[in-house]
């Protein structure tokens, strides 16, 4: 008689792996800290503001850490890897998840400066600095302990806009004049992060850092009416994403689930993409 074939039950288990997750604060990145300490992670929740990092620490199951962190400043990157390989003594898993995201619908930026002929350079520089410069400095921080211990899992997030345009027409009210536009800044950094994660790959693939990117679609977010339709008419599932849509994938990134994935961009938008 043949064995009974048994299911790997723990193959998407994070138990006693440190996961820092950068720009925690956000919409995203808290559904980032809850889906990885479910999973049985121990939790860095890292952000600008130190007192709710600590907050939403506390409200995670099982050990987790509020840490100050500005992605886009080295000492303070290299003060929080500090701290957290005092606390824990090892990092496993790094979502580089902080970004600027330019909200050009708050009336008082909106307009003339959202257009490409107008746009700021200061607001360029500081989009870069953040998701691409900050994308560089993490992983060149907590990366470097996870390659001198032969293993290690970075995740970093990207965006739909990244690989395609921005269709800047689902910005336009139905009766008026269209009064933002999407920015280049982020367009052009979210490219670089997917390029950066293939480049990572190729140099740690023998170090055992696996390197991934995850491309998440738009997340619904109280936005105007008229933008939910617009873009759930746009997306093969016929809506925007809600905060919870992409636990699971964070946690088969992370996990040995993905353990034969480097270099890869894990594309979750709803079918954005596909058409």
């Amino acid at each position: 008689m043949e064995s009974k074939i048994t299911p790997d039950k723990r193959l998407f288990a994070l138990d006693g792996r440190v996961a820092v997750v950068t720009g925690a604060l956000g919409l995203l990145g808290r559904q980032h800290c809850v889906a990885l300490a479910g999973a049985g992670a121990q939790v860095v929740v890292a952000d600008l503001d130190p007192e709710r990092c600590q907050a939403l620490a506390s409200r995670l199951p099982g050990r987790a850490l509020g840490v100050e962190m500005d992605v886009s400043d080295r000492q303070s990157v290299m003060e929080a890897v500090d701290t957290v390989l005092g606390e824990f003594g090892q990092v496993d898993v790094l979502i580089n998840n902080a970004a600027v995201n330019d909200r050009f619908e708050a009336p008082d930026i909106a307009g003339e400066p959202s257009r490409f002929e107008h746009y700021p350079l200061s607001m360029w520089k500081l989009s870069l600095a953040v998701n691409v410069t900050g994308v560089f400095l993490c992983s060149q921080a907590f990366g470097t302990p996870m390659a001198s211990r032969g293993k290690g899992s970075i995740v970093n997030i990207a965006s739909t806009y990244g690989m395609v345009g921005p269709d800047q027409s689902i910005y336009r009210p139905p009766a008026g004049d269209q009064c933002y536009f999407k920015s280049p800044a982020y367009a052009t950094s979210k490219g670089a992060v997917i390029a950066f994660t293939r480049y990572l790959a190729a140099y740690w693939g023998d170090s055992g850092v696996r390197v991934n990117c995850l491309t998440p679609g738009g997340v619904r977010n109280g936005q105007e009416p008229f933008f939910v339709e617009k873009y759930a008419a746009r997306t093969p599932l016929g809506r925007m994403a809600s905060p919870e849509d992409y636990r699971g994938a964070i946690i088969f990134l992370a996990s040995d689930a993905s353990s034969y994935m480097t270099g890869a961009n894990l594309v979750v938008d709803g079918g954005w993409t596909a058409w």
